[in-house]
C-alpha cells in the first residue's frame, strides 16, 4: 500500500482545519500598538491587544530603550550565565523582587520560557502536578516535558483540587499550577482557598500571573495583592512584560532556593541567549510607571464597567470577569468569524478565538481594554455590537 506524501497528508490537514473555520493567519500592522492602528491598510480601533495600560508606545519606555541602546548596542551576544546578562538585568530582578515580595527574580526571554522552564526545572518523573484545567499552554507543555505525573482538575473548583491532592497523598514532591487570571475567560484564580489546599496537603504552588501583573493592586503588584497574601505564603510567580508592562520577555519570582536551583536546572533558561539589555532599560521604565500611575488602573476599571453595564443592556452573553479581559461567547465557530469580520468592517478590531484554544461550542469574541481607551470608544464598540446582532 502506498504511503501519502508528509506534504500532501499536511495540505489535506491544512485544507480540513480553513473548512472549519479554524484556519490562523498573520496579519500585517503598520502603525505602532495602541488603541488605534493601521492594520493591512484599515485604520481600525482596536479592543485586540494585552496593552492593558497603555505603555508599549510610551515616550519614556521609548527613550529608555534608546538610551540603553546607544550604551550598550543591540544584541546581548550571550546567555545570561555567559556575558548576555547586562547591569539592566541585573537592576530589573532586584527591583521586581522587591516589587513582588519575593527573595529573588529570575528573567526569561518570553513568559513561555519561563513556565516551561520552572515546571521542568523543578518537577521529574516520580512528581506530580496538578493543574486548573483551563490552564495555558505553555503550563501544561512544561508539565509534559518533565514528565511528571499530571492531574487536571475541573475550572476554579476547589472540591476537585483537594480530591486530586488526596489521590496524590503518598507522592512526595507535589505542585499545583494556576493560571491568575485566565487569559480567555477574563476571572480569577480563587488562591486564598488553593493556598489553603496547598498548605494542608504540603504541596509547592505556580501562579501565572501574566494578565494580573501591572493590573491589578494598588500599585499593579498582581494577584498576590488583590488577595492580600501574606509574604510567608506567596507561590511561585510567573510574570510577563509583553502586557501590562509593554515591553517583552518574563520573569519567575521566589525564594532563594528555588532561583538558585532554576538557574542550574532550567534549560529554557541556560540555553538561551538573553534578551537584549534595551529591552530589560525599557521594562525598569515601565515598572517606575506601573508603581507611580495609579490612574491607569482607575481608569481602565471605569471602561470596564461601562463595557459590562452597556453589554448587559444589549442581552450580551457575557463571562464572570472584573479584569480587561471581556469575553462574549458566541458558540458557533463561523458565526463567531462572521461577527468578527462585521465589527471590522465597521470599524471595531476584537478577537476571535475559536478551538481548540477553547473548549468546543465555546467561540467567543475576545475584547480587551486599554488605559488609552477612551469613554466614546467604549461607546463606539456597544453600538458596533449591537449593529452586528451579537447575541
Amino acid at each position: 500500500m502506498a504511503t501519502v506524501p508528509w506534504s500532501t497528508q499536511l495540505s489535506t490537514d491544512l485544507a480540513k482545519r480553513k473548512a472549519a473555520g479554524r484556519y490562523r493567519s498573520q496579519r500585517i500592522r503598520e502603525s505602532a500598538q495602541g488603541v488605534n492602528i493601521q492594520l493591512e491598510g484599515k485604520s481600525l480601533l482596536s479592543f485586540c491587544s494585552n496593552d492593558y495600560l497603555g505603555l508599549a508606545n510610551h515616550p519614556a519606555l521609548k527613550q529608555a530603550f534608546i538610551d540603553a541602546v546607544e550604551q550598550q548596542g543591540v544584541g546581548s551576544g550571550a546567555a545570561h550565565l555567559l556575558t548576555g546578562h547586562s547591569r539592566y538585568h541585573q537592576q530589573l530582578e532586584e527591583q521586581l523582587a522587591e516589587f513582588i515580595g519575593h527573595e529573588k527574580v529570575l528573567l526569561f526571554s518570553s513568559g513561555y520560557q519561563a513556565n516551561i522552564g520552572v515546571i521542568d526545572g523543578l518537577m521529574s518523573r516520580d512528581d506530580v502536578i496538578i493543574q486548573d484545567k483551563l490552564n495555558h499552554a505553555s503550563l501544561l507543555d512544561g508539565a509534559r516535558l518533565s514528565m511528571a505525573k499530571q492531574y487536571r482538575y475541573q475550572h476554579a473548583d476547589m472540591s476537585a483540587l483537594s480530591r486530586r491532592l488526596e489521590q496524590s497523598t503518598a507522592t512526595a514532591h507535589k505542585l499545583i499550577v494556576s493560571d491568575g487570571v485566565f487569559s480567555m475567560d477574563g476571572d480569577l484564580a480563587p488562591l486564598p482557598e488553593l493556598l489553603n489546599h496547598a498548605k494542608k496537603h504540603d504541596a509547592a504552588v505556580l501562579i501565572d500571573d501574566a494578565h494580573g501583573l501591572g493590573v491589578l493592586g494598588k500599585q499593579g503588584e498582581g494577584l498576590l495583592a488583590h488577595w492580600n497574601i501574606k509574604a510567608e505564603d506567596k507561590p511561585i510567580i510567573m510574570g510577563t512584560f509583553g502586557k501590562a508592562f509593554g515591553t517583552s520577555g518574563a520573569f519567575v519570582a521566589a525564594d532563594e532556593v528555588t532561583i538558585e536551583t532554576l538557574i542550574q536546572q532550567a534549560r529554557s533558561y541556560v540555553y538561551t541567549t538573553a534578551q537584549p539589555a534595551a529591552i530589560a532599560a525599557a521594562t525598569l521604565a515601565s515598572l517606575k510607571l506601573v508603581q507611580e500611575e495609579t490612574w491607569r488602573r482607575d481608569k481602565l476599571q471605569t471602561l470596564i464597567s461601562q463595557f459590562r453595564a452597556g453589554a448587559q443592556a444589549l442581552g450580551l452573553h457575557l463571562m464572570d470577569s472584573q479584569t480587561a479581559i471581556q469575553p462574549i461567547v458566541i458558540g458557533d465557530d463561523k458565526k463567531a468569524i462572521e461577527i468578527g469580520n462585521t465589527l471590522e468592517n465597521k470599524g471595531i478590531l476584537v478577537g476571535v478565538i475559536r478551538p481548540p484554544t477553547v473548549a468546543e461550542g465555546s467561540a467567543r469574541l475576545r475584547i480587551t481594554f486599554s488605559a488609552n481607551h477612551s469613554e466614546q470608544h467604549v461607546s463606539q464598540l456597544l453600538d458596533a455590537l449591537e449593529f452586528a446582532n451579537v447575541h
